[in-house]
């Protein structure tokens, strides 16, 4: 197992390049009506993969790789969404900011109610 972190480095660098390509703009920034490129590929459920290998269970193995390669749960972001809002979203567990029509976008926001 010493081997798969770097097989996974070396695989994700190459699938992380080829998407933003295809993905070259932050979605967080569209949604705010700018146009940021994008220079990280996110995650947009997280997979855990590391706390599934430390924990031995298979079958958390096996969600968190599917969920690692699924190219339907990835995003491009900018570096400062990746770094600080995304974090921040993740422990609320809850979408943060406004659109362009100054509407939450957490879908469960209560001015949505």
């Amino acid at each position: 197992m010493s081997t798969e972190p770097r097989v996974y480095t070396s695989r994700w660098t190459k699938a992380a390049k080829t998407y933003l390509v295809s993905h070259p703009l932050c979605v967080m920034c569209q949604r705010q009506g700018r146009v940021t490129p994008a220079t990280v590929v996110d995650h947009i459920k997280p997979h855990r993969l590391k706390q599934a290998i430390k924990s031995g269970d298979r079958a958390a193995i096996s969600e968190a790789q599917r969920l690692f390669w699924d190219q339907d749960n990835w995003q491009g972001l900018c570096s400062t969404h990746h770094d600080s809002t995304k974090q921040r979203i993740e422990k609320a567990g809850r979408e943060i900011g406004c659109g362009l029509d100054g509407i939450p976008l957490d879908a469960n926001h209560h001015w949505r109610a």
